[in-house]
């Protein structure tokens, strides 16, 4: 939450230097977290925001009454779901644990169940593409019931089950009532059509996903997370990958988050005791990164402007 503040007030690692397109509420969980790092400050008597801010998320939690869940139970917009991609990517050989944090990534901004669950099986299609599934066990009506032991306890709701069986399945797309916009199950629905629609080719979808209108760009981000997983870096046009800002720290974190991946299979015990902070110090005029994993200690200092870094 404090590198999504950090972007929202100060359009950190954005491609403008500021933030834009954040929906409603996004906007309001992000003032609501500003607000409860005050009991922070008063925990640890603490004078400035950055004091807050590089706190370790193990000291964070040993203040009981500090939640940083700050979305609210009827928000059903697509913000959650269209940032979802690098939970799946860590720790896609553990489905459940994968799944469980893909829901418990929505009430950080978006607390509804529809949106919870929508996280969860956009989540789960990510894990399985990445485990080796081929499309049509993807895009099958049954996906849900054949991967029942992935969800827990909790299945999935109506309306997101109805989904995951297939309502996104209309030839006509957009003339059958195929929708992109702000709300988290037309989303859902738009991005799964892109892809059972796609002719395998992303860029022919990317552009039938942004063609349905409304919030179209959300709406390629969304289908972007599959389609990405699924196709790989290969299939997206080099022309798009050229301008691509921050291209090279894209991949890298991309690429490392992955071999982490690999690398790491955590048990939902061992997941609730890990530890990890990630540390950023950030200047009108630099980018100061430092980053520890699980004891050890990465560190890049950039003296360069932040939206050049990388171009």
């Amino acid at each position: 939450m404090v590198r999504y503040k950090w972007w929202y007030r100060y359009g950190y690692l954005s491609s403008t230097g500021v933030s834009f397109g954040s929906g409603r509420a996004t906007r309001q969980s992000l003032r609501e977290f500003s607000k409860r790092q005050y009991i922070l400050m008063r925990a640890f008597n603490l004078k400035t925001e950055s004091e807050v801010d590089h706190l370790s998320f193990r000291t964070v939690k040993r203040v009981a009454n500090f939640d940083v869940t700050c979305g609210r139970s009827y928000a059903t917009g697509n913000g959650a779901l269209m940032r979802l991609a690098p939970i799946p990517l860590y720790f896609f050989r553990n489905p459940r644990v994968a799944i469980e944090l893909c829901g418990r990534n929505s009430p950080l901004t978006h607390g509804s169940r529809l949106s919870m669950d929508a996280c969860r099986y956009y989540g789960a299609l990510i894990v399985a593409t990445l485990n080796g599934e081929t499309k049509q066990q993807l895009l099958s009506n049954n996906f849900s019931e054949a991967h029942r032991a992935w969800f827990g306890r909790k299945g999935l709701c109506k309306q997101v089950l109805r989904i995951a069986s297939g309502s996104y399945k209309r030839p006509g797309g957009y003339s059958m009532g195929i929708r992109g916009t702000g709300y988290v199950l037309k989303s859902l629905e738009a991005a799964l059509w892109a892809f059972w629609s796609d002719q395998n080719s992303f860029r022919n979808s990317v552009l039938a996903a942004v063609n349905l209108g409304d919030d179209a760009n959300t709406t390629a981000a969304i289908y972007g997370q599959l389609a990405g997983s699924y196709y790989g870096q290969s299939d997206i046009p080099s022309k798009w990958l050229k301008i691509l800002y921050a291209k090279q720290l894209i991949v890298c974190m991309s690429d490392w988050i992955h071999f982490l991946g690999l690398k790491t299979y955590l048990s939902p015990m061992i997941h609730k005791n890990m530890h990890y902070h990630v540390q950023v110090q950030m200047p009108k005029d630099q980018l100061l990164h430092s980053v520890a994993l699980y004891g050890e200690t990465f560190r890049q200092t950039v003296p360069r402007p932040i939206n050049s870094i990388f171009d």
